[in-house]
């Protein structure tokens, strides 16, 4: 009876009832263990959210303290970055001009 084709998805979830049986499983306590596992993750996951805003900031704090306040004088020689984007740009060369 049981070697026919359409008694195959009974025979399955038999199977399957007598091993949970024999395991003593509980569906609502594995249930509740995953939603538990689920909240785990979803915490991991804002509290690594928040320690890299965190850390941004700190980063950002110390390179903006480390940049230096230039003052130009009138009579003072600098160069100038040409930031212009151009179709062919020449690898060699540079993108400085001046002193002006």
């Amino acid at each position: 009876m049981f070697g026919k084709s359409c008694y195959f998805p009974i025979e399955l979830e038999h199977k399957a009832y007598w091993a949970i049986k024999i395991l003593n499983f509980d569906f609502e306590v594995a249930n509740g263990k995953q939603a538990f596992k689920l909240c785990e993750l979803d915490e991991l996951r804002l509290e690594t959210y928040e320690s890299c805003h965190i850390y941004k900031e700190r980063t950002k704090k110390w390179h903006d303290k480390h940049i230096l306040k230039k003052r130009f004088e009138e009579s003072d020689m600098v160069l100038l970055f040409n930031s212009k984007p151009k179709l062919f740009p020449d690898k060699l060369r540079s993108r400085w001009s001046g002193p002006f």
